[in-house]
């Protein structure tokens, strides 16, 4: 068994001002992602530009934000969140879905291609590798944040997270950022290396994404305020994840076919 780190959740203190850790994971996520994609608007198949990946940044944060915490709200507690509507704001108490993040990405993928005469597949191909760094430092800050812990176990590298009944438990967050963050960047950036059918790169992204996230769910806590949500054994993400799963799988059989 080891021993979970106690972090400081305060990364900078400056007088009442204060950066936490959770929160600079997401704007390390949001740098990274900006970074690679100046570089990949540089590649020749692209109709992205280097100007038109700044403007879409704004366009992606929005949706980030606004689809993760509108999906959390929906998705994991409604009946909470009714009850207590205000504290749909309070977003610094946590709580964002990346399944809703990722329709929030989709609109804005959308309403961006149409303004700037692109369609949604390409401006979808063009966002999804830059996507997965910033999973990678959004579980990195669930870690530090002792948050989304996984079941118990009696594997060597168990650790007991604060407020988890004191036994040791699968650190499913660093599980999530190795598989969801760091493996499926170098799949999908690979694949997205030479031009692909349209559709294709988003397409192994959430291929890679719902397969990766569903059998991570093996090993991580369900949201206590659901539990199993399907055949006694599918946590909510697993759900959410199918969908993902067989549009991914029924696309890149269509396309390539197309193309065929």
């Amino acid at each position: 068994m080891l021993n979970y780190p106690q972090f400081d959740p305060v990364m900078i203190s400056l007088g009442p001002l204060q950066l936490r850790w959770y929160g600079m994971m997401y704007v390390f996520g949001i740098v990274s992602g900006w970074l690679l994609g100046r570089y990949r608007a540089t590649k020749p198949w692209n109709k992205m530009t280097p100007p038109l990946m700044d403007d879409f940044l704004t366009w992606a944060i929005l949706g980030v934000v606004l689809g993760g915490r509108i999906g959390y709200v929906l998705f994991y507690n409604p009946s909470f969140y009714l009850a207590e509507p205000l504290k749909i704001f309070a977003v610094w108490e946590g709580g964002m879905s990346f399944h809703g993040g990722c329709l929030g990405v989709l609109l804005a993928c959308w309403l961006f291609g149409r303004t700037h005469g692109m369609s949604f597949l390409e401006v979808g191909d063009f966002v999804s590798p830059l996507v997965p760094p910033g999973l990678f430092f959004g579980r990195i800050g669930n870690f530090i944040n002792g948050e989304l812990w996984g079941r118990y176990t009696d594997l060597p590298w168990g650790m007991p997270f604060p407020g988890a009944g004191g036994l040791p438990r699968h650190p499913s967050q660093l599980y999530e950022a190795g598989l969801e963050g760091a493996l499926l960047f170098l799949i999908v950036w690979v694949y997205s290396s030479k031009p692909r059918p349209n559709g294709c790169v988003g397409a192994v992204f959430l291929l890679g994404y719902g397969v990766f996230r569903f059998l991570v769910e093996f090993a991580r806590e369900p949201d206590r305020q659901l539990g199993f949500v399907a055949l006694h054994w599918m946590s909510m993400g697993q759900v959410l994840c199918l969908p993902m799963i067989l549009f991914g799988v029924g696309w890149l059989i269509w396309a390539y076919r197309k193309s065929a």
